[in-house]
């Protein structure tokens, strides 16, 4: 068994560590996709995941998606339909932003920029950021039944060029509001400026809660888009695949499947071994000498003298007539007594001494010389 395991043991390792890495990759992208924030599948503290969850379970619909063709198949029904449109990063441009108007009976915009209030709520001019709890100061539902909401975002105010149906609700003063509602003939446009109501770490405080689940809760299909790569408007740069030739996927492929032909054909077989008379003989004194000089260019004196020692040992054990598997105490032991020398001198010369010389390591070496002919001479009778 230990043998078939030592034989297997590299493919093992080997499916080990490829395991490893698939997994770390699944892992790293994992982490990548829902790391976004106000994302409806993202459960950090930056995150929506629990207002999107609390919606499910109350029977809304909730879709997340990243590309606007998919928030126009997923908004089929724009009668009962919500979008919650959010883009921290500007992907989309302004042209196709126009195209949200008329998907859903209300449409979020969460935190817009300029081009897009221009695009989808005319009128609305940005108006800095807002910190703090605010109360509600308007008659719209989701803001009464809210309260006090905690008002960290930004703020907005009504320019002269705004629809007559329009409600402003959680003033920070000088006109400044952190949520409009324009009534448009496609539907209701709500300009919210709460962007830490709707996160993770935030949704519990004041009525926050209320306010995402009222506002967002209002139809039975919510489609949460907040655009991706997909969408970006820009001219991308060229990549790797673009780069390169078409010629060189096949043969890059063919030289892989060459590569592990040729370690097949050519790699150590799982069988036993072959015992071969080797085609020359080589002399003790060359290896010995090959040895030596391999210790010597490493300055491996201490592993030098161990080698020396070993046979003094196992010569000195033979001479004092202990078995084989005598250790080397025992051998202290009887060679101090057969020879009349110190034990402790005894113990140095075979296992303590560390030679930081060639002077130390020739002198040693001279010591064990001594010391196995004095034991020989006195084992003779």
């Amino acid at each position: 068994m230990r043998r078939v395991f030592r034989r297997w043991l590299f493919w093992i390792v080997l499916g080990v560590l490829v395991l490893t890495v698939v997994i770390a990759a699944t892992v790293a992208t994992r982490s990548a996709t829902i790391s976004d924030p106000l994302a409806a599948d993202n459960p950090t503290p930056s995150g929506a995941q629990a207002v999107a969850q609390v919606l499910g379970d109350q029977g809304v619909t909730v879709t997340a998606t990243s590309t606007l063709d998919a928030t126009i198949d997923a908004a089929a029904s724009p009668a009962d339909t919500t979008i919650l449109f959010y883009d921290p990063n500007r992907i989309l441009s302004a042209d196709r932003v126009a195209d949200l108007a008329g998907l859903s009976a209300r449409l979020v915009l969460v935190d817009p920029d300029f081009a897009t209030l221009r695009a989808l709520a005319p009128g609305v001019l940005q108006a800095g950021s807002v910190e703090g709890d605010l109360d509600t100061d308007c008659s719209s539902p989701a803001a009464v039944k809210a309260g006090t909401v905690l008002g960290d975002g930004s703020g907005y105010r009504i320019g002269s060029g705004a629809a007559d149906a329009t409600t402003a609700c959680f003033s920070s003063g000088d006109d400044v509001y952190s949520l409009v509602d324009l009534a448009t003939p496609a539907g209701t446009v709500t300009v919210l400026g709460l962007t830490s109501a709707l996160t993770n770490e935030h949704v519990g405080s004041a009525g926050n809660a209320a306010l995402a689940l009222n506002l967002l809760g209002e139809h039975s299909t919510l489609v949460w888009y907040i655009p991706g790569v997909a969408d970006y408007a820009g001219e991308l740069p060229p990549s790797l695949a673009d780069l390169t030739p078409e010629w060189a996927t096949p043969v890059i492929i063919l030289v892989l499947l060459t590569a592990l032909a040729a370690a097949v054909w050519r790699g150590r077989r799982m069988g036993a071994l072959v015992i071969e008379n080797l085609p020359v003989t080589v002399r003790a004194s060359e290896t010995m000498e090959g040895r030596a000089r391999l210790y010597g260019s490493a300055s491996a004196r201490l592993h030098a003298l161990d080698s020396l020692r070993i046979g003094t040992v196992e010569r000195v054990a033979a001479a004092c007539g202990l078995p084989r598997v005598a250790t080397v105490d025992e051998v202290i032991a009887a060679s101090s007594a057969l020879s009349n020398i110190d034990p402790r001198s005894v113990r140095d010369l075979l296992l303590d001494a560390v030679p930081h010389s060639d002077r130390d390591l020739v002198r040693l070496s001279d010591a064990l010389l001594d010391f196995e002919a004095r034991v020989a001479a006195a084992s003779r009778p």
